[in-house]
């Protein structure tokens, strides 16, 4: 008599080590990785397209040199050479360095301001917000108007009033040195609004547990302002220098619009923008121009880069 032998049960299914643990996964399919960059190719195309291609056809620009009736050859490293041996080079250098500095006075008005209109119970904050800022959004060469009629040495607003406190003001928009403060003091108060609002928002973000616990401990308003407002508020500070020095070593209309073309203090007040659109669009020397545009371009990159790594040491970053 046999016995009938049966076969013993097939193994469970296991993960690749035989363990019993989860299957591996497959990752992602093909046609969902796909997505994403079909969302952003439009953008990406668009800063491919509108700055890095310029940015690189302006550096080859800036090899070459361009004929009388157009045209251009490969000249090497001559354009830069001439360029740092330019003493104008230094002069606009210097003029964008004095502007950059006085419309940086703005940020710590800013923040003044800005923590004025936030305090609680100020009636019409709104209004006051928005006629600070009417003068950002403005069109420069309207504004250049305006502040021309002010800065007129004959019968403008300004001399009048100092001339009532016996000062002899001078002729603000034609006297070398004076005409670049007084086209960075237009430009400080045109950004004033701009920061205002950057900071304001920042001051919305600062819990208001902490001014109430500094006032059971009996600290001032200055108190709280040095202690509270100012050391959480230097990411919104940090923001708004980024900005402001990028946007000064850009000054451009408002110079042009204030001085005027035929203002003969212009080749003295002149910043790095106005040296590089005489050279391009007025003497059409293009790569001559484009050497100075990326001295512009490196400039403003290195002093970013500079910021970035000094505010480590005074940036709030809790």
């Amino acid at each position: 008599m046999t016995t009938s032998q049966t076969a013993p049960p097939a193994p469970a299914r296991t993960g690749s080590a035989g363990r019993g643990g989860p299957a591996p996964s497959r990752g992602p399919r093909p046609e969902h990785t796909l997505w994403p960059w079909l969302f952003v190719a439009p953008l990406v195309a668009g800063i491919a397209v509108f700055y890095l291609w310029p940015i690189v056809q302006t550096a080859g620009y800036s090899f070459t040199e361009t004929g009388p009736f157009g045209g251009s050859t490969f000249a090497g490293v001559d354009n830069y050479v001439a360029l740092f041996q330019d003493p104008e080079l230094y002069l606009s250098l210097g003029n964008t360095l004095l502007y950059t500095v006085i419309v940086l006075l703005g940020i710590p008005i800013a923040v003044g301001l800005a923590s004025l209109l936030n305090l609680p119970g100020l009636r019409f904050a709104a209004v006051y917000r928005v006629l600070f800022f009417l003068p950002y959004v403005a069109m420069p060469t309207a504004v250049a108007m305006v502040w021309r009629v002010i800065f007129n040495g004959d019968f403008g607003i300004l001399n009048r009033a100092l001339a009532v406190v016996g000062i002899e003001g001078p002729y603000w928009i034609s006297t070398p040195g004076a005409a670049t403060a007084a086209v960075a003091v237009v430009g400080l108060w045109s950004s004033l609004g701009f920061s205002m609002i950057v900071l304001a928002a920042g001051l919305k973000s600062i819990p208001p547990e902490l001014y109430e616990a500094a006032e059971l401990d009996g600290a001032t308003r200055w108190r709280q302002f040095r202690a509270i407002t100012v050391p959480l508020l230097t990411p919104s500070i940090f923001f708004v220098l980024i900005i402001t020095v990028i946007a000064s070593f850009q000054v451009f209309d408002l110079l042009y619009a204030i001085l005027g073309s035929s203002n003969p203090v212009l080749p003295r007040s002149m910043s790095l923008v106005y040296f590089f659109y005489r050279e391009g669009f007025v003497a059409n020397d293009k790569g001559y121009a484009a050497a100075i545009a990326m001295v512009i371009f490196l400039l403003i990159g290195l002093l970013t880069a500079l910021q970035f790594r000094l505010q480590r040491r005074w940036v709030h970053s809790d």
